[in-house]
């Protein structure tokens, strides 16, 4: 099937289209059968990767669009929100930590003072990722950028094959938790999260308050499975003076790093502080960027650094944006949830928890992809919970931590998928299930146990 994979998506992506089309669906107005016809062909065609998804978002929208499902005003919504423009100033922001060398420079300094043995490597990897992810505000160019700094570890140590997989393994399983304890963290999904929750505004520390104590607590759960699931074969001792010559070779911070250094400094403030200065943070985010390519005051960003910001990652996020505004315009999120969702709603906010949990989970293991189940779970849990009177934050958050945490194989996550390979993080598909599948059951401890007591404590219910 393999090789045939792609066709056979298009052909029932193409098909299930068509019958629904002709189909007459109870309750379900024809602009709402549309979307509901369009939507589920474009889940189809990604789940099945029947080409980048950029091409195939960018087909759904322009139907969208030519039909008159909806206006265009509401389609492409998301590039007259400030959430696409907090995206490609963080790609630009990213790219200038990575380009500058001051993410290198941190990695090696924490390196040098603080790691001796494979525990400390596995502590480091978590406690890095998560010093960068201020820094760097996407979890792909920060992961790579550890990688390479292990690589060296793992160079001078001697470290055998069979632990150099295990340690490749915990730097891109470690991005995805703590990618999400800051706003930030995941520029290219925290904020699709966030916008979910319309009409509650979540800014940067609105976030940090609801989801940063959840995902710290989620991230060290991480952190101990992959100590527990994946011992090393031989003690490790990392050869410090080979760290210290790769920190000679970077001699003196240069006038790059340091102007780098000042700008995300300001970001970060800026970011913490969106509560008092009103500013909205995407156009802080992007305001750093631009600042960055200024002469004199910045001259860190260049014209090439734009190839960093990926247009068919903005397409894609833009229609799985579409997915849920428009289906809730047309009424095909409400029809959703009244037909597959069971009538009664459970008012017990545990049982409601795993509820959540457990539809997000089965649909994230069959389509795969995070955006596209985000786009599909999260409207109909707000249709779904609306009688509740709940702050949207809950239906949204919960299901956001069970799509986005959760894998068994690299595809489910695109974090993990980038990592695979002998050329990047050196694991394969045996050590993701290997993790995936028990940290799968952890899922429900950390919605039901972590987080529902903890929005209890703040107030969210």
């Amino acid at each position: 099937m393999g090789k045939n994979k792609g066709i056979i998506g298009f052909i029932l992506g193409v098909v299930i289209a068509i019958v629904l089309y002709f189909v007459n669906i109870p309750g379900l107005a024809h602009e709402g059968k549309m979307c509901l016809a369009f939507s589920l062909m474009t889940v189809i065609f990604w789940a099945f990767g029947i080409t980048q998804p950029g091409y195939t978002s960018g087909l759904y929208l322009l139907l969208l669009a030519v039909f008159k499902v909806a206006e265009p005003t509401l389609i492409f919504s998301t590039w007259t929100s400030s959430m696409m423009y907090l995206i490609i100033g963080a790609y630009l922001i990213a790219t200038a930590v990575k380009e500058s060398g001051l993410g290198e420079r941190i990695a090696y300094w924490y390196i040098a003072k603080y790691v001796t043995d494979f525990k400390s490597i596995i502590i480091s990897i978590f406690v890095l990722t998560f010093i960068l992810s201020l820094l760097i505000p996407h979890p792909w160019p920060r992961a790579f950028l550890i990688m390479s700094v292990m690589a060296v570890v793992v160079k001078s140590a001697d470290i055998p094959k069979v632990d150099a997989v295990k340690i490749g393994f915990t730097v891109f399983a470690a991005s995805i938790p703590v990618s999400m304890i800051f706003l930030t963290g995941d520029a290219s999904i925290n904020p699709l999260a966030a916008a979910s929750c319309a009409p509650i505004d979540v800014g940067w520390m609105e976030w940090f308050k609801v989801m940063g104590l959840p995902m710290i607590i989620t991230s060290i759960i991480t952190m101990f499975m992959i100590m527990f699931l994946f011992k090393p074969s031989k003690e490790v001792e990392v050869n410090k003076a080979e760290i210290q010559k790769k920190r000679a070779e970077l001699g003196q911070m240069t006038g790059k790093e340091k102007r780098t250094a000042f700008w995300v400094i300001v970001a970060i403030v800026l970011w913490m502080t969106d509560t008092i200065h009103g500013v909205d943070i995407g156009w802080v985010t992007l305001f750093i960027a631009v600042m960055m390519a200024m002469p004199k005051i910045g001259e860190v960003l260049t014209p090439n650094s734009w190839s960093g910001v990926p247009v068919q990652t903005l397409l894609f996020l833009t229609a799985a944006v579409a997915i849920g505004r428009v289906g809730a315009a047309t009424g095909m999120n409400a029809w959703i949830a009244q037909t597959l969702l069971p009538s009664t709603i459970p008012q017990n906010m545990f049982i409601l928890a795993a509820f959540i949990t457990i539809v997000s989970i089965v649909v994230h293991l069959c389509f795969g992809s995070v955006i596209a189940v985000m786009g599909i779970v999260i409207p109909a849990m707000l249709a779904f919970t609306q009688p509740m009177g709940l702050s949207s934050i809950i239906p949204v958050m919960i299901a956001y931590t069970a799509i986005n945490a959760h894998f068994i194989l690299p595809f489910h996550n695109l974090a993990m998928l980038v990592g695979t390979g002998e050329e990047n993080g050196m694991y394969s598909e045996k050590e993701t299930v290997r993790f995936g599948v028990p940290f799968t059951l952890v899922l429900f401890v950390i919605t039901c146990l972590v987080e529902i007591p903890w929005w209890k404590v703040i107030g969210l219910w």
